[in-house]
């Protein structure tokens, strides 16, 4: 979206905590999207929407629609930041949702910067 893609190689090396941290707005900017394209609603509305759907639990929940979908290298890289160790615990999920929220933010984050968006609409039920 922004810059050019990075090799595999270079990405696989980036520690699955930062791919999150990549993954999180990724995944965020794509709810706030579909809810704005879903049809103009006050900010407060939207705001509480976009909160639910991006929470740990909402992530967790949405995962396991995906976990068979996911190739062998993304099933890889969801189980490094499942299992990556954090510096900040879940505010209102338990640690089950949180780890695989992570994890899962962790596969947003290796595609869309290896430039494989059209993988990520394909998981997020998208298509080209």
């Amino acid at each position: 979206m922004f810059d050019l893609p990075m090799t595999e190689e270079k990405v696989k090396n980036i520690s699955p905590v930062t791919l999150a941290f990549v993954g999180d707005a990724v995944y965020s900017l794509y709810v706030r999207e579909k809810l704005i394209k879903a049809g103009d609603r006050p900010l407060r509305d939207l705001q509480k929407a976009s909160s639910e759907i991006v929470s740990a639990h909402g992530q967790s929940a949405f995962l396991q629609s995906l976990l068979e979908k996911f190739t062998e290298e993304e099933a890889a890289i969801f189980r490094r930041g499942r299992n990556a160790k954090k510096t900040t615990r879940a505010k209102s999920a338990t640690v089950s949702e949180y780890n695989r929220s992570t994890g899962f933010e962790a596969v947003l984050g290796y595609l869309y910067l290896t430039g494989n968006e059209s993988r990520i609409k394909q998981l997020l039920g998208e298509s080209d």
